[in-house]
C-alpha cells in the first residue's frame, strides 16, 4: 500500500497510532490492501495462518467457543497464527463489506524486527483473546 495518505490511514488504527511516521511508512509499504463482500470468510478455524488483517472499514464476526465477537475499523485479527506456528483459533466472516490491510507472515516478521513496539502494543489484546478462546 503506497498510495498518498497511507500513513494517515494507518495512524487511525489504534495498534499503529503510537508509531512514528517512519514506522507507519514501513507498515504501509509491507501491507496489501484488500476488499471483500459481506459473507466472505477471511479465516477458517484450524487452517494455517498466512497473514494478519487490520480492518479499516466494515465489520467482521469472529466465531469463538464462547460466542461471536464483532470487530470493526481499527481492530485486527489473525496475528496469533503468525506469532506462534498454530492454526487459526476462530472462523472470521465479514458481516458487512470490509476493507482493510493484510500483512503476510514474512512481512509481519520484518515489521516486528524493525518495530518491536507493534508486538508490545499487541500483547494485551492477545492475552485477552487467548483467554476468551479457551473459556468454555
Amino acid at each position: 500500500m503506497s498510495e498518498p495518505g497511507a500513513v494517515e490511514r494507518l495512524r487511525g488504527v489504534p495498534l499503529m497510532a503510537p508509531m512514528d511516521d517512519s514506522a507507519l511508512k514501513l507498515c504501509a509499504e509491507l501491507a496489501t490492501e484488500f476488499e471483500v463482500p459481506a459473507g466472505h470468510v477471511l479465516a477458517e478455524h484450524g487452517q494455517p495462518g498466512s497473514g494478519m488483517f487490520l480492518i479499516t472499514e466494515g465489520t467482521v464476526v469472529v466465531q469463538l467457543p464462547t460466542g461471536p465477537v464483532e470487530l470493526g475499523p481499527g481492530e485486527f485479527f489473525g496475528e496469533l497464527a503468525l506469532l506462534a506456528d498454530v492454526g487459526r483459533i476462530a472462523r472470521v466472516r465479514a458481516s458487512t463489506p470490509v476493507k482493510g490491510l493484510a500483512i503476510g507472515r514474512k512481512e509481519f516478521s520484518e515489521l516486528l524486527d524493525r518495530e518491536p513496539r507493534v508486538a508490545v502494543a499487541m500483547l494485551p489484546v492477545l492475552a485477552q483473546r487467548l483467554a476468551e478462546a479457551e473459556s468454555p
